[in-house]
C-alpha cells in the first residue's frame, strides 16, 4: 500500500516556504496531493484555476504530485483521495499551536488519518501567503518568495 499525503492549504499563491515542505514530504511519501481548499468565506485574490494551474507548473516533473480542489472538511478529502496523512508546515510557535488545534479535532473525527507536522526551513519561517498579497498588491518584488513559474506571470 503506497502512502499518500494530502497537503492542504488556499495556496494564494503558492510560496517557496509550501514548496519546501512539499518537496520534503516526497521524501517521506510516495505521492503528495496538494489541496486546494475553497472557503467560501475567503475571496483570494487569485482564481482557483491560476493557483492550480501554478502549482502544477512548478511540480510538471513530479509523476507523485497531484493537484486537486475541495470543499469541506479535509479529512473527507483525504477519505476521498486515499490519503492517510494530513502535512502541514510549520513556521513557528504560533503555527503550531494553530494547527495542533485542529490536528486534535480531525484525530477524533478520523483516527486513521495522522497529522505530520515539518518545520520549513529557516529562509521561509517568514513567509506567508498574507504577506506575498500585500507585496504584490504595493508593487513591491516578491521574487525571494515565490517560484519563478508564478512571479514570471504577475
Amino acid at each position: 500500500m503506497s502512502k499518500i499525503a494530502l497537503f492542504p492549504g488556499t495556496f494564494d499563491p503558492i510560496t517557496l516556504g509550501h514548496i519546501d515542505v512539499i518537496h520534503r514530504s516526497l521524501k517521506l511519501f510516495d505521492q503528495v496531493v496538494i489541496g486546494i481548499g475553497v472557503n467560501s468565506g475567503k475571496q483570494p485574490m487569485f482564481t482557483e484555476a491560476q493557483r492550480t494551474a501554478w502549482i502544477k507548473a512548478v511540480f510538471s516533473n513530479h509523476d507523485n504530485v497531484k493537484v486537486i480542489s475541495y470543499e469541506g472538511l479535509t479529512v473527507d478529502c483525504c477519505r476521498e483521495t486515499g490519503a492517510q496523512f494530513i502535512v502541514r508546515g510549520i513556521r513557528n510557535g504560533s503555527d503550531l499551536d494553530y494547527e495542533k488545534a485542529i490536528a486534535d479535532v480531525n484525530r477524533i473525527a478520523a483516527p486513521e488519518i495522522e497529522t505530520v507536522f515539518l518545520s520549513c526551513k529557516p529562509a521561509f519561517s517568514t513567509i506567508s501567503s498574507t504577506l506575498v498579497r500585500d507585496m504584490i498588491r504595493y508593487g513591491r518584488d516578491i521574487k525571494s518568495y515565490l517560484p519563478q513559474e508564478i512571479h514570471s506571470s504577475l
